[in-house]
């Protein structure tokens, strides 16, 4: 009986694997075409629908534990993912292919990941819990980062405006089916990237308990890992496709939209406990965001030895998770 457990449960393994790999795929295709029919760069796709798309397990996971009186949840669920989005997710992702790194995202996205950090830090440490008004300050932070995409947004469209009536208009009706095609594409990616990490965390989580795995470590390594293999899936099909934009955007945009909007949305469904053991947890947030600022400050590039050093870090990071 436990041999057929383990090959159902292999099998739902290899089919949510198939379920990320083609969603993501689908997925960047359709984020990138969108981009090039609107004239919007790829930077902003990445630091939009990408993200928020990547995003929604965390999101899910969150609202829904706020739902039920467990936010605490919440806390963990956002700094945990972000420090593996960064120095796991990112760290794989340039070993893959080094990332070129828009100057953009040097001088203003990047800074506002570790401001972000800085914030829910502070509105924590504060009062040991981030309350309803934390919440809406936070969400008020989401709407000035969504204001400062739409500006960029709006600029890209008038470059490539410009480009388009030096080089002569188009055929508009091809362009709205190629529209209606890619925005499918970017939705069904969705939801199999999201349906299929799912799928694969339970399967991995069943396969580790019926070899007799703790909870707690299932906890720290599967399930953490699970829900952000969104991002890893997506930003690794991306950097192979050479959309280096949507790959760095896709983490740095996933981060901000976990720190002010997941954590913003939850505190003010109900307040969230800011435990003093997440204090390290936050620390080693922000030091990661500043480890890849660090890392691409200078040739605007995160190389595959600047990945390394994200990776041994996260390596570093598991050591201390495991012995505390």
């Amino acid at each position: 009986m436990q041999i057929l457990q383990v090959l159902l449960q292999l099998l739902l393994l290899v089919v949510g694997f198939v379920m990320l790999v083609k969603g993501a795929d689908w997925f960047v295709d359709g984020a990138s075409k969108v981009a090039e029919i609107f004239g919007i760069p790829q930077l902003v796709i990445g630091l939009t629908i990408v993200a928020m798309g990547t995003s929604l397990p965390e999101a899910a996971v969150s609202t829904s534990a706020a739902l039920k009186g467990s936010a605490e949840i919440t806390i963990g669920n956002v700094v945990g993912s972000n420090i593996m989005n960064i120095l796991l997710i990112l760290g794989i992702t340039s070993v893959i292919s080094p990332l070129a790194v828009q100057l953009s995202t040097i001088k203003y996205e990047i800074p506002m990941v570790i401001g972000a950090s800085v914030l829910l830090a502070g509105l924590g440490l504060l009062d040991t819990t981030v309350g309803r008004i934390d919440g809406i300050i936070l969400l008020l932070g989401m709407v000035l980062y969504l204001a400062y995409l739409f500006k960029m947004a709006k600029k890209g469209q008038a470059e490539a405006l410009e480009n388009e009536e030096t080089a002569g208009a188009g055929n508009n009706s091809g362009k709205k089916d190629s529209i209606i095609k890619q925005v499918l594409l970017i939705l069904v990616g969705a939801a199999l990237i999201v349906f299929g990490s799912n799928v694969t965390v339970d399967a991995a989580t069943e396969l580790a308990l019926i070899f007799g795995m703790e909870e707690r470590i299932i906890g720290l390594t599967i399930v953490a890992f699970g829900t952000s293999l969104p991002e890893l899936v997506t930003s690794a099909t991306a950097a192979i496709k050479g959309k280096a934009d949507i790959a760095v955007g896709n983490i740095v945009g996933s981060n901000l939209f976990n720190l002010l909007f997941v954590v913003g949305i939850a505190a003010v469904i109900t307040p969230v406990i800011y435990e003093q053991k997440f204090l390290a947890d936050t620390i080693v947030c922000i030091a990661s965001a500043v480890l890849l600022w660090l890392c691409v400050l200078r040739t605007k590039k995160l190389k595959r030895s600047g990945g390394t050093i994200l990776l041994m870090c996260y390596a570093a990071y598991f050591v201390y998770l495991m012995l505390n």
